[in-house]
């Protein structure tokens, strides 16, 4: 069900710590302290809470964010432990408790862990508790990795299916160029999440010294986001009473990104928050054409290819000619099976392979449109 009291928070780097010389303890305790009084006017709060990279860094007297994974991987594990150090200290004194939350894409792509992930952080809720959610960086390595904790943010805002996700950053919200360069570019006060337009106006990833996202992650964050209904708002995090004016849904506080379509199911939210695949199928214009227009399933004879090893109940990315994402979706068949029967109508499955497990490649049901 729909929690319509409950926020995820998410909070970057260049926030939580002083210029890059260890946290901010007074930045923390002011958004603690806002967190508080959102929480007794009935408002759940989930944090997503970047920093501890940084932390880590300067714990350890590193000048510089390291390439080597393992170095990465050792200042996180070094960092995390002050960032949740912080946290617990200043939720304390507003007689909150904390739980920390460390997640891998892997935990959000397996299904059972997907469900037990939403699981524990809702009963974290329903109890009182506010749940501190990052990436799992001691871990985690390219192939499994959220790349950036607004991505993050918008995937654990679909998991427990909250109302809204607020973007804290060093910028007082989206703009419609960089405001550093030119001029002309003013604030967007309001738009519509998964507007493409707003893409090219991000400039494209844009990381810092300390963080790994950029203003296009959060626009790619806040169309995510408004697959399960949620709207975002992007906002200068050390604006005083930043999240009372969200509350307020005060205008000009920052760039509201609404979600303008309706909330995805639950399985269809999972498989669209997918960021890595074991395999992918090639459609002919056909095929994209009755997926995009018609709301039909996938029939093998639109395939014309079948790339990877997947295995049948995985989900995989269809592509059209041009090579671009159409839609993904659990398939029915492995990827021997799938090289089999491609460019074949259903009629010919049985012959092809002996048997038919379904008529088709991959139903409606088990398909989301991107």
């Amino acid at each position: 069900m729909r929690r319509d009291r409950c926020w995820v928070i998410k909070v970057g780097s260049s926030l939580v710590t002083n210029h890059g010389v260890g946290l901010d303890p007074e930045a923390i305790r002011s958004w603690v302290r806002q967190i508080a009084e959102l929480r007794q006017q009935g408002i759940d709060v989930v944090l997503v809470s970047s920093g501890a990279v940084a932390e880590g860094l300067v714990r350890l007297g590193w000048k510089k964010r390291p390439s080597a994974l393992h170095e990465l991987q050792a200042a996180a594990a070094v960092g995390q432990m002050g960032l949740v150090q912080q946290y617990e200290s200043c939720f304390s004194q507003h007689g909150l408790h904390t739980a920390q939350v460390l997640l891998t894409h892997d935990d959000l792509s397996h299904r059972t862990r997907y469900l037990n992930a939403r699981s524990t952080l809702r009963t974290l809720l329903d109890i009182g508790v506010v749940p501190i959610v990052n990436e799992n960086d001691t871990v985690v390595n390219d192939e499994i990795k959220f790349g950036d904790n607004d991505t993050l943010g918008a995937l654990v805002t679909n998991l427990i299916e909250a109302e809204i996700l607020v973007i804290l950053t060093d910028q007082k919200g989206m703009y419609t160029g960089d405001p550093t360069l030119d001029p002309t570019a003013v604030l967007i006060e309001k738009a519509e999440a998964g507007d493409e337009a707003l893409l090219s106006m991000a400039g494209g990833g844009k990381p810092g010294s300390l963080g790994r996202g950029g203003m296009y992650t959060k626009v790619l964050a806040a169309a995510r986001a408004a697959r399960s209904g949620a709207s975002t708002v992007i906002a200068y995090g050390r604006r005083p009473g930043i999240l009372q004016s969200v509350a307020n849904q005060e205008i000009g506080i920052g760039t509201w990104l609404m979600a303008e379509q309706e909330p995805m199911a639950a399985r269809k939210r999972w498989m669209a928050g997918y960021l890595q695949f074991r395999g992918s199928v090639k459609l002919d214009a056909g095929a994209v054409n009755v997926l995009r227009n018609k709301g039909s399933s996938l029939l093998a004879v639109g395939v014309v290819a079948v790339s990877g090893d997947f295995k049948r109940g995985e989900v995989v990315q269809c592509l059209g000619p041009d090579g671009l994402e159409v839609a993904r979706g659990l398939i029915n068949y492995s990827a021997e099976e799938a090289r089999k029967i491609a460019g074949k109508p259903s009629d010919e499955i049985a012959r092809l392979l002996g048997y038919v497990g379904e008529p088709e490649l991959i139903h409606r049901d088990n398909l989301v449109v991107m």
